[in-house]
């Protein structure tokens, strides 16, 4: 197995790159989280016309250009490099894998292509007020699993609820759990943005009244549901990954140019130690990362454990060199104008949403048999 990039995936990341440099600066990322929608229906445009991010994993038949997971794996992690303040994970990795992987082809047929082409935004609604994210969670109740389905109740922390023009739904109907799809401007639907620590990614409360529905999928108790959200982890490491690299760099180089006693502070003992620190937890995220994604594109047996082992791993080792960059910087990095806190915040919501790492470790356990 080769564990390096190939260089059209180093392309790749360049591209990205210098795409996102320009349209998600700080001064963007802080203007945008300002804001209600969160995003800048722009640039969110120039990525699915002039980059192609949002097709990158949809197959090539409806409209997507087939990409695999090691390749969206690359992108997010450029996002999360870059804190890109836009409806990319919600859309593409939680409600676009919900669809293409559910087997109901009109479905797939009428709704991947809106997604490729980057006019529909879309989410999964899965969480409640109980925060679960396990079958035991899942309360909201359907009509049906037939023609004319409706929903009644409530969804928590929907990411981009906000702004979603589609959403994937989990409710119970007929004495099992089933996914729904409902058009953002359906009857009975409403909405409210919840005040959230990360303004960078918009999270909303989303409230169901007899709201009609179309039946997705039956998810097989849970399990299937279970797969999109193993799916949803590794995807959110490899954005982890692109954070902390950041911030570790950010760190370094300020080790190198802050000055005190008239030394570089870098070459105390103690700032030595967290950089190095840094260094193999961030080596050791991206090893997590790069191989939970290979085994997300070959949807392989490993994916359930390696899903968890990467989701509790890197969300401690970003939110730790979040931590670590804002003691490295001293007072200056406790302030409002410095990013080091848009990462902090990043990496703590990160590593609470779909179960923090006390419960991906659980998980784990249960998962290779312990």
């Amino acid at each position: 197995m080769n564990f390096a990039f190939t260089e059209e995936q180093e392309e790749l990341r360049s591209f990205i790159r210098s795409f996102l440099e320009e349209k998600s600066a700080e001064a963007t990322v802080r203007e945008l989280m300002d804001t209600e929608d969160g995003y800048d229906p722009a640039v969110w445009s120039q990525m699915a016309e002039q980059l192609g991010l949002q097709s990158m994993i949809i197959p090539e038949e409806y409209g997507g250009q087939g990409f695999g997971y090691v390749e969206l794996g690359i992108a997010l992690e450029e996002m999360g490099r870059s804190l890109l303040c836009a409806p990319f994970f919600s859309t593409v990795v939680l409600a676009g894998n919900a669809i293409m992987h559910s087997g109901n082809e009109d479905a797939k047929a009428a709704l991947l292509p809106g997604i490729a082409d980057g006019s529909t935004i879309a989410t999964l609604a899965l969480a409640e007020a109980n925060g679960r994210w396990d079958a035991e969670g899942v309360t909201v109740e359907a009509t049906g699993t037939g023609d004319g389905a409706s929903i009644t109740g409530e969804k928590m922390f929907v990411t981009d609820g906000g702004t979603a023009t589609l959403f994937v739904v989990a409710a119970r109907a007929d004495g099992g759990i089933h996914l729904y799809t409902v058009d953002g401007d359906a009857t009975g639907l409403s909405r409210e943005n919840l005040s959230t620590m990360d303004q960078t990614r918009k999270q909303a409360r989303i409230t169901f009244d007899g709201t009609p529905a179309s039946h997705l999928c039956d998810t097989n108790d849970f399990a299937y549901i279970s797969e999109i959200l193993d799916l949803a982890a590794v995807a959110l490491a490899n954005e982890q990954v692109g954070g902390a690299q950041f911030v570790m760099d950010m760190a370094v180089q300020y080790a190198k140019d802050r000055v005190q006693f008239g030394r570089p502070i870098g070459s105390f003992q103690a700032i030595k130690h967290k950089c190095a620190d840094m260094l193999l937890e961030v080596e050791s995220a991206k090893s997590a990362a790069y191989y939970g994604a290979w085994c997300a594109s070959e949807m392989n047996d490993e994916l359930p454990s390696v899903a968890s082992l990467a989701k509790a791993y890197c969300s401690e080792a970003y939110f730790h060199c979040a931590a670590e960059n804002i003691q490295i910087h001293g007072g200056i990095g406790f302030t409002w104008e410095h990013p080091a806190h848009l990462y902090f915040k990043r990496a703590k919501s990160s590593e609470l949403i779909f179960g923090d790492p006390a419960y991906h470790r659980e998980l784990l356990a249960q998962r290779i048999g312990l």
